[in-house]
Parts: structure tokens; sequence; C-alpha cells
């Protein structure tokens, strides 16, 4: 960094917002993602299977340490879509 590079400076001194805004536009896709997980009584294995990816990728999701791509963010939607919902009251009547 140059001495009197200004932009560098600021940039150290108070953050990138735009950086910031992405955190946060991240960790709201995977708050909202948990939501519906938890509204359809669906765990992060049932996202990671239907998504065919490893279920420690969606905790590294869940826990902010990813950045969605567009790509990403559909084919959480499609997969959100996918997951039927379980109604564990008439599972347990049943069993």
């Amino acid at each position: 960094m140059k001495e009197n590079d200004f932009v560098s400076i600021w940039l150290e001194e108070t953050g990138n917002p735009a950086i910031e805004k992405l955190e946060q536009l991240n960790l709201e896709v995977a708050n909202k993602t948990i939501k519906v997980l938890a509204e359809k009584n669906s765990t992060e294995n049932d996202l990671a299977y239907i998504l065919d990816i490893n279920p420690d990728e969606i905790k590294r999701w869940f826990m902010g340490r990813h950045i969605f791509s567009i790509k990403t963010i559909n084919e959480i939607n499609a997969a959100l879509v996918e997951i039927p919902a379980k109604n564990t009251k008439q599972q347990a009547e049943f069993q």
C-alpha cells in the first residue's frame, strides 16, 4: 500500500461497504434457508442430499462462511421446493 493512497487508507479504516453488504445478503440467504427447512421439518442433510453435496458444506453456508452465487441461490431454491414438508404428528400416529 502506498503511503498516500487515500482509498487504501480509507478501506483499511472503515472497511468495504460493498463487501459488508454482500456478507449481510449471504447471511440472509442462509437464515431464510434455515427457516424454510425448519418449517418443512427438514434437516441440513435433506438439503445436502438433494443438492448432492457434503453436509459439511451446508453447515459452512449456515455459519456464514460461504459467498452464494446466483447459480447456488437458484439451486438452493429449487431444492427447497423439492423437499416435501414432513408432518411429524401424522408420522407419529402411523408408527
